[in-house]
């Protein structure tokens, strides 16, 4: 199909060369797109479309470069303590050290020696005169007593290392019979008793306890009966009181063990 356009007389203008004012007419074909006509002039500028769509993200952008130091900051307050670890695994012996120097001596201590207590005394001839009951014997002749627990002028032994002691009387009897109790602490611990029939020799009475005595216990000889005080002493005679210590009680002193 084609379109005539009707010859019209050519105008110049500005925008027009001459060749263009004996211009053929214009076909139009399918090569034109729209239907639009070439235009021959430059026309004003036309109004602004509307805004495009958004579009696709671009790529990420390459990283910045590294700030500068920062002056540091101020010091935090302390954390909580922590919990005690597990123990650790014990480690080897060390090496040996080398030997202290030698210490002061010490003061001598107690010698090793059992505890010693004993005595043997006996009457004189002036003792022998008839005794008060209640009074203590006091055998007055002192035949051993190297601790010096007896004493003479009382007749009293006073205990000093705690224990047991063994004591013996033997009493020769003469004139009159006899009795008399071994005393401890006041108290009658055993009594003896011999009687005298107006013989021509004196007779005898002997007898021995053993008693458990702590320090300060005391242990006498003590006339029972005032009508039987028969204790007689001679040259050829004597009547005697005996005492010491079994074993001590000083088990857990080393010097004693």
């Amino acid at each position: 199909m084609f379109l005539s356009i009707p010859k019209t007389e050519a105008v110049p203008t500005e925008c027009s060369p001459p060749e263009a004012l004996n211009a053929n007419p214009v076909h139009c074909s399918n090569s034109l797109e729209d239907n639009k006509i070439p235009s021959l002039c430059t026309g004003s500028p036309g109004i602004p479309g509307a805004p495009g769509l958004h579009g696709s993200p671009g790529q990420p952008g390459r990283d910045g470069r590294d700030g500068r130091d920062a002056q540091p900051g101020e010091k935090g307050e302390r954390g909580d303590r922590g919990e005690p670890g597990q123990p650790g695994v014990r480690g080897l012996p060390g090496d040996r050290g080398d030997p202290g120097e030698k210490g002061e001596r010490g003061s001598p201590g107690e010698c090793a020696v059992a505890p010693k207590s004993a005595f043997s005394a006996k009457l004189s001839e002036s003792r022998t005169s008839p005794l008060a009951v209640g009074d203590a014997v006091r055998f007055d002749k002192i035949i051993l007593n190297e601790q010096g627990d007896y004493n003479a002028e009382t007749g009293r032994f006073t205990c000093r290392v705690p224990g047991v002691y063994y004591f013996a009387v033997h009493a020769t009897v003469y004139r009159s019979s006899l009795q008399f109790d071994l005393i401890k602490n006041g108290h009658t611990v055993a009594s003896y008793f011999q009687i005298f029939g107006n013989w021509s020799k004196p007779a005898s009475l002997s007898g021995g306890t053993l008693l458990h005595l702590i320090p300060g216990d005391q242990v006498w000889v003590q006339m029972a009966l005032s009508e039987y005080t028969g204790f007689y002493s001679s040259p050829k005679t004597d009547s005697t009181f005996t005492g010491f210590l079994v074993y001590s009680d000083w088990k857990n002193s080393a010097v004693f063990a």
